[in-house]
């Protein structure tokens, strides 16, 4: 093992291959778990018990989030160390250490805009974005496809955002088709100090929503506050989070409120505003936080000759990004909601 974690640092050992390794690892830690490395990134935990869940935690997708890869690192340090003894199977996933390692977003392609197959759509597999995005799909669904029989799946996508937040922690719940809203999920994302929840109207190619179509795990996209660089997070603003995820992957009691929705805040996306030019300009200040309203008729943003006005009472903005690339989208649109 030392021989291939220094200082039992997965991170560290993911950041210095950051594209790739030249082969998979395998080993067994002392409590009998099993363990596999698949690629940079990409390690996988067996228990020697019998267990009912599978869970993804994923961090990194962009590089310069780095409280939740901070985050996961502890605890697949931790796990590795002997210090934590799992009831899961969990996959940890780094998405793109590369751009950890220039602490950006990404290196050429915003990764997580190339699921469920959209990396190999026109122009098709043109960058290592693309590539590495693919890879994970395969990756998840090794993961689950490992065992497909009567399991629970989980996959919860750890971020941050690049602007903050009227509410500092909130969750994006992938479109679920039809399907019902799981209570216990909402629940355990409360526990996690994330009361706010976004409910996606809409398929989308993010990681998140990747997993919850294609293997109908109990997905999320969480947003756990604002982009930091390394080192400069203030990780008492996320016990909640560790605490949780920890009692969640070595069985213990996550210690869950009963189910009341006016315990959240929860919004839907009632519009998306696409940028289709270069001239796309917003009409707020550059530090205005997700989840600000504007009243109705406030003139919102320009792109070329449309302007894009507030529709609705308490519409307000979520991940407004006037720098990304034209067709991609600018802006969320959100009003408050109820569970369906």
């Amino acid at each position: 093992m030392a021989a291939h974690f220094q200082d039992q640092d997965f991170l560290a050992f993911s950041r210095r291959h950051q594209w790739s390794i030249d082969q998979p690892l395998a080993f067994t830690i002392d409590n009998g778990t099993a363990v596999e490395v698949w690629d940079t990134g990409v390690i996988a935990f067996t228990p020697s018990t019998d267990t009912t869940f599978d869970i993804i935690l994923s961090s990194g997708v962009h590089g310069n989030e780095t409280a939740p890869i901070e985050i996961c690192s502890e605890l697949i340090n931790k796990i590795i160390a002997g210090e934590l003894t799992l009831t899961t199977r969990v996959l940890f996933l780094f998405g793109n250490p590369a751009s950890m390692n220039i602490g950006e977003r990404f290196i050429e392609e915003n990764m997580n805009r190339l699921f469920s197959g959209a990396h190999s759509k026109e122009p098709g597999l043109i960058n290592r974005e693309r590539i590495r995005a693919k890879k994970l799909e395969q990756y998840v669904s090794r993961f689950y496809g490992a065992n497909d029989q009567g399991r629970e799946r989980i996959h919860y996508d750890l971020h941050t955002a690049i602007r903050g937040s009227k509410n500092e922690k909130f969750a994006v719940y992938p479109f679920l088709h039809g399907e019902k809203h799981n209570k216990r999920q909402l629940q355990i994302m409360a526990a996690c100090g994330v009361s706010t929840i976004l409910l996606s109207d809409s398929p989308t190619t993010t990681f998140s929503y990747f997993s919850s179509r294609h293997f109908n795990a109990h997905a999320f996209t969480v947003e756990l506050g604002k982009v930091r660089p390394f080192g400069e997070n203030d990780m008492t603003r996320f016990i909640e989070v560790k605490e949780t995820l920890k009692a969640m992957i070595t069985g213990q009691d996550m210690q869950l409120s009963e189910f009341d929705e006016s315990d959240f805040n929860l919004f839907k996306v009632c519009r998306v505003i696409d940028k289709h030019t270069d001239d796309f300009t917003f009409y707020f200040a550059d530090d205005v936080v997700n989840f600000t309203s504007f009243p109705v008729g406030f003139k919102l943003a320009t792109d070329g000759d449309i302007d894009y006005k507030i529709k609705d009472q308490g519409e307000a903005v979520v991940f407004p990004n006037a720098l990304v690339a034209n067709g991609n989208r600018a802006v969320l649109m959100v009003i408050p909601t109820t569970l369906p």
